[in-house]
Parts: C-alpha cells; structure tokens; sequence
C-alpha cells in the first residue's frame, strides 16, 4: 500500500506541501548563490522489499526482523520481507540481482560468510562487484554440537567415534565457514567425515537432535538458541564469548594448538553497486538511519527478545563488509578442495 501523505501528525502538514515549501527555498538559496545540501527529497516515498536467500523463520529472518522493527523509526517506511531459499542461498542472489530494479528501494539481506563462499564454488551468472555489502549487523562464529542424548559428550569423543568410523555431519549447506571447521578438524585430527547439507539451521539442528546424523556444525548463535537441545562441543574462534550458553565448550585453536582463523557467518545488508552509483543520496539516507539503530535500546531489546545474542552484534559499514567479502573469497580459495572434492 502507498504510503500515507502525511509529514507528521502534529503538523498536518502534506508532503507535497513539504515538498513544494522545499522547492521554493532552493530556489531563493540558489538565486543568491548560497549552498544547498544535497538530500534525497522525499526517500524513501513506498516500502523498502529486503531479499533474504534463505527460509522463513531462520536466524537471518530473526536478525532482519529484529532489526527493522526499529529501523522504520528512523527510516519512516516499512519494510516487506521475501523468501527465496534453494541453492544454498543462490536463488535469492539471482532473483535480486536479476529482477530488482538498482534504484535503492530492493535491498538484499544474506549471511556474507556462506553465501560468498558460494560463488568461490560456482560462479554466479553475475558478477559479484555488481553488487556491494554496505551494512553489517553482527559476526557470529560457527560451532560444531550433539544432540542432547548423544553418547558423545566431549570433542574427544568425537574424534575418538571417529577413529572407528567415518562420522556423518549435518551442515546447513556445505559452502559454509562451519563446514570449513569441520573439515580442517578431520584433516587435523585424523578422521573421515561425510558433510550432508540439510538446508537451513533449523533442520540442521533437528538432525542433530534426532540423531539423523552423528552432530552438526553451524552458526553459533543459532544452536545457543536452541538450549538444552544441544551440546555444544567446539567453537571455531579465537575465543568462546557466550561462555555457558555454549556450555563452555573450548575453541579449535585453544584445544589442537591449530591457527585456524575464525571461521564467521556474518549477516549483513547489500544493494545493488549501480543503485550507489546512481542515486548516493538514497544510499546516504539508508546509511545513516542505518547507524541509528545500534544505538537504539529498544533494538537490544529486541534482540534478547528474539533469543539472539547481543554479543555477536556489531556494526558494519562499507569498508568493514568490503574485507570481510574479500577474506571470505580467499578463505573460499584456500579451501576450495575441501568444498568441492577437487
């Protein structure tokens, strides 16, 4: 629905009023050649549609929705979420890339961790500068988890199961910075693993929970989430920051004396590269009302309120999506063989 031309309920003021009174005042300040701030007029004048490559009701649906419930307040507009999982997140990608128009009012909401790792896999049939990660909303580590009732109650006894035999280990999707983990720990401890994609975290669990498979590796906020369900046994970085909520469970490098980097999902808005070029001022205007909500109490409330973890949040601007994009692209590169068998 459009939205309602109304400037703010106090005034009564119309937009087009705004708009028009706007115009006119320019128009004095150029004629007496003063400077005139560059804004978007009237951005954004309709809803804001927000791809999201993976299912309803996952960790990245729980993040943007979490996270635009107080964006609308800075950004006056709504937002209209649209699901298009398959692939392991390519859909999506194409679907944005190829049927949205760059013109600032389509934004793309994705896990840069897997979904860049993706494309070192299989190239897109587009190319990815055309597209930019401009706004991140957190870093969450993957970890590798038991289901409750599993009889292996440590990471030694996993690698100990492993010795006798190949494990099988449930991942979201196998292009992921958990399933690197996975594997670099079989490399290093000296076991075989056979990596089965169960689309999404959700179903990720449960295969671990039901004991469809042996355990799972995933992104670390989503099995906190899970609680008593699971058994975290190992987390892949530098340090365990939920401490009991991922029952304490070691890192890779505290436990092997490895130097594995930490191995991140991290979800992050993106817009098409033209959009930016073409219209910076609308870029501008979601950068900024961007910034606000971290800011904003209600949005950690929010957060906790959504089981989330306000630990793994932090901003993101350009620059940091930028290197974290490019380190995803050679982690992708450096791992490559254990991803595709190659």
């Amino acid at each position: 629905m459009p939205k309602e031309n109304v400037f703010s309920p106090a005034s009564g003021l119309s937009r087009r009023l705004v708009l028009k009174t706007g115009a006119a005042v320019a128009a004095v300040a150029g004629a007496q050649g003063l400077a005139i701030p560059a804004f978007a007029a009237g951005f954004p004048e309709r809803n804001i549609s927000v791809i999201v490559p993976t299912r309803e009701g996952g960790g990245a649906d729980r993040n943007l929705r979490a996270f635009t419930a107080i964006w609308k307040k800075y950004l006056d507009t709504n937002f209209e979420p649209g699901f298009y999982p398959g692939a392991s997140g390519r859909v999506g990608y194409e679907v944005y890339m190829g049927k949205f128009e760059a013109d600032a009012y389509s934004l793309i909401f994705g896990n840069m961790g897997p979904e860049v790792l993706n494309w070192v896999v299989k190239e897109p049939n587009f190319s990815i500068d055309d597209y930019i990660y401009w706004g991140r909303v957190d870093t969450d580590p993957g970890c590798l988890f038991v289901g409750a009732e599993s009889n292996m109650k440590t990471i030694d006894d996993v690698i100990a199961e492993g010795k006798k035999r190949k494990l099988n280990v449930g991942t979201s999707r196998l292009a992921h910075p958990a399933s690197i983990g996975m594997l670099a720990l079989a490399d290093k401890a000296g076991i075989e693993v056979n990596l089965i994609p169960l689309s999404g975290g959700k179903r990720t669990v449960a295969g671990a929970v039901t004991g469809e498979v042996d355990l799972s590796v995933l992104t670390s906020g989503t099995v906190a989430a899970a609680g008593d369900a699971v058994r975290t046994l190992l987390v892949f970085n530098d340090e365990n920051v939920l401490g009991e909520a991922l029952d304490n469970a070691p890192t890779m490098n505290q436990h092997f004396g490895t130097d594995l980097p930490p191995m991140l999902s991290s979800r992050a808005f993106g817009i098409h590269k033209a959009a930016v070029d073409n219209h910076p001022d609308r870029f501008e205007v979601l950068q900024s009302s961007f910034r606000k909500v971290f800011e904003d109490p209600d949005y950690k409330a929010g957060v906790l309120k959504a089981k989330g973890h306000w630990e793994y949040v932090n901003y993101g601007g350009v620059e940091e999506c930028a290197a974290f994009k490019q380190s995803m692209l050679e982690l992708g590169a450096q791992y490559k063989s254990y991803l595709t068998g190659k």
